[in-house]
């Protein structure tokens, strides 16, 4: 007769030490999340992700990455008001806040008290940059994770900077962005071409 070995039970010392303080800091940003991008214009893509990340976390903090060495199409104000009333469409029971970052990403889920990063992935050329970022963003805050999240099938193929020429060409781009930020984008046009 076979007997199965006893199954060993963890010696004190195999367990995983937990002090009070990770406990309450734990505690204090489980279910915080920040998604960071320049959301100029924001996308149907971009709202994809928010939808999923919503499903996850009872917070996400929408962070409007501002460049002073990039002039974005969009201001500051257009970007947040549109993803603001974005939010308001959801009627999820997640919360959003949208929020501007111009330093590193990991210093501003810390800021708003986030343990984790949502990514978007739309493909493998996605992955492989995204991984080396995670790579970077979990050496200098390890207790940050990085979650990514895959783009629903029909939103594989939206891209701002696509959505951008597409604008800028004189061509509809309803299809891949909420009215609100196609509105801003028209106004954007508007503006570049007088300039």
């Amino acid at each position: 007769m076979n007997r199965r070995p006893a199954r060993r039970r963890l010696a004190k010392s195999d367990k995983i030490p937990y002090t009070a303080a990770m406990t309450a800091a734990s505690a204090a940003t489980a279910r915080t999340a920040l998604y960071a991008g320049t959301f100029d214009p924001l996308t149907f893509g971009h709202l994809d992700v928010m939808a999923q990340g919503g499903a996850l976390f009872d917070k996400i903090v929408v962070a409007i990455g501002v460049h002073h060495d990039k002039e974005p199409w969009l201001s500051f104000d257009e970007r947040a008001s549109v993803i603001r009333d974005a939010c308001v469409a959801f009627g999820s029971s997640c919360a959003f806040e949208v929020a501007g970052f111009d330093g590193l990403v990991v210093e501003a889920a810390r800021r708003h008290g986030a343990c984790a990063i949502l990514r978007g992935l739309r493909d493998s050329v996605d992955f492989d940059y995204e991984m080396q970022m995670a790579g970077m963003n979990g050496a200098l805050a390890p207790d940050i994770r990085t979650i990514f999240l895959p783009a629903s099938p029909g939103l594989r193929h939206v891209s701002g900077t696509f959505v951008r020429q597409i604008a800028a060409l004189g061509g509809d781009v309803s299809a891949f962005a909420p009215a609100a930020s196609v509105a801003a984008l028209e106004r954007a046009v508007k503006r570049r071409a007088k300039t």
